[in-house]
């Protein structure tokens, strides 16, 4: 996990306004690999382990297995599309893959060189460090402050409330991508605030105006 990210990180138990306080055992060229996240707050603790944080609210129990799969399950073709799809070009910023999305986390991050990729799912446990790309676990949502993102790609198998939760952290011109879009995922990313700029049968494009 990326220092610089532990700026943005909000407790996954109180939400914004509650940040997370760092002690690292363990940074090497401003990569936590060994640490803890501390809520201010609440007090509990969030650890960081191989360089893999797990943001998850209690009760934690064991990580189950995710939606990005197997380590080495990247597709090229896939990040081109997100990239597409989120409309970034360049500049700096952070942008959040969640669920299946996250496995083209290193292609993004070489495709933009100045901008820090958060790939979120239980599956990147298991994964190799990658330059500019922190992995972690989140639940029950994004640990992040609101507008804090330039954008998100959410795999819509996750359910309803995440769409909410993408809605609440991009920023302004940033934009919401959903794969794998149920039905009513166009309605509620509208009914939070997004405009939606196009859509398929399983794909949706909002924005934040």
């Amino acid at each position: 996990m990326h220092l610089l990210l532990t700026d943005r990180l909000t407790c996954p138990r109180c939400g914004p306004p509650f940040g997370l306080i760092l002690l690292a055992h363990r940074l090497e060229d401003r990569v936590v690999h060994e640490g803890v996240l501390g809520c201010p707050n609440c007090r509990d603790a969030f650890l960081i382990a191989a360089g893999f944080g797990d943001l998850r609210a209690p009760p934690r129990g064991e990580i189950g297995p995710g939606l990005a799969g197997a380590p080495g399950a990247t597709d090229g073709d896939g990040a081109a599309r997100l990239l597409a799809l989120l409309g970034i070009v360049g500049g700096p910023g952070t942008v959040a893959l969640v669920g299946e999305p996250a496995r083209a986390a290193a292609e993004v991050a070489r495709a933009l060189p100045e901008m820090h990729v958060v790939a979120i799912d239980p599956d990147l446990r298991q994964w190799p460090e990658q330059e500019r790309v922190s992995r972690l676990a989140a639940a029950p949502g994004l640990p992040f402050f609101p507008s804090s993102l330039r954008g998100v790609a959410l795999d819509g198998r996750l359910g309803t409330g995440w769409l909410a939760e993408a809605a609440r952290v991009v920023a302004p011109r940033g934009r919401a991508v959903v794969v794998h879009a149920f039905a009513e995922a166009r309605e509620r990313l509208e009914s939070e605030g997004l405009n939606v700029i196009a859509a398929d049968a399983e794909t949706i494009v909002a924005a934040r105006s």
